[in-house]
């Protein structure tokens, strides 16, 4: 995959092979970042960065992370969550757990089949979790017709479900919280919480978050993209990168 886009966008043989940054999660080992970094490499990279997903997405917000006050970013991926405390241009503290947009799919997929005895593909769960996922309670119930296999007669049907139906997501960041020094906590309590990832637009995420932390929960303007335009950003402005991972390497 990685070489497929590096040629689409370098398709001129004599040009010097491209400069990639890569994102991770806060939480990857040393094992699996050079297993990034030798995998970029081979698929044409001059030069592979690697930067955290939270550090990205905090840049593609807009957060002035080098200005020595606490910026909290909550980044909802499709398979992990990275909540991070950034300050100075580095990573103060971080909570990475394997729990993201797919997971709360694959939960889709279980409950109905539990229920309704009816097998849903991913996207027909996803769409679901869009049309009447919620994470807080919703003054009107919301009802959604999904179509899927009745596992006992094997026949397309047709059911009716609601928004009745985040643990894992709510704990990663009060323990982030917990694991906070003092002076920044009292920033950030200022400043609120700012989520990205596509897990983001999940409703009422941000009015739950807001309820189980007591703090000001803000939505990024273009929460989807957040990670891909920061680490855009870090390769524009190339020296702003060297010092993001200048930050990270004394972690």
């Amino acid at each position: 995959m990685l070489r497929y886009f590096i040629q689409k966008v370098h398709h001129r043989r004599f040009l010097a092979k491209p400069r990639v940054v890569v994102c991770v999660p806060s939480g990857i080992t040393s094992v699996e970042q050079r297993a990034v970094e030798e995998a970029t490499i081979s698929a044409g990279a001059r030069a592979a960065f690697i930067i955290e997903e939270p550090m990205a997405a905090a840049i593609g917000a807009g957060l002035p992370i080098h200005e020595p006050r606490g910026n909290m970013v909550v980044d909802i991926g499709g398979g992990t969550t990275e909540v991070a405390v950034i300050s100075l241009g580095g990573v103060v503290t971080s909570t990475s757990v394997r729990v993201g947009g797919d997971e709360l799919d694959e939960a889709i997929i279980q409950f109905v089949k539990k229920e309704f005895s009816v097998a849903l593909g991913e996207r027909t769960a996803e769409a679901i979790k869009l049309a009447v996922g919620s994470a807080f309670p919703t003054a009107d119930e919301m009802i959604a017709e999904i179509k899927g296999r009745d596992l006992v007669s094997g026949l397309p049907k047709t059911i009716h479900v609601t928004s009745e139906e985040m643990n894992a997501i709510i704990d990663a960041v009060k323990n982030t919280l917990d694991r906070c020094p003092p002076e920044l906590s009292a920033d950030i309590m200022d400043k609120g919480v700012v989520l990205t990832g596509g897990g983001a637009l999940l409703k009422g995420l941000d009015e739950r978050l807001k309820h189980e932390t007591g703090m000001p929960i803000h939505i990024a303007d273009q929460p989807l993209s957040c990670v891909a335009i920061g680490s855009g950003k870090c390769l524009e402005e190339f020296e702003v990168l060297k010092r993001v991972l200048v930050s990270s390497n004394r972690r």
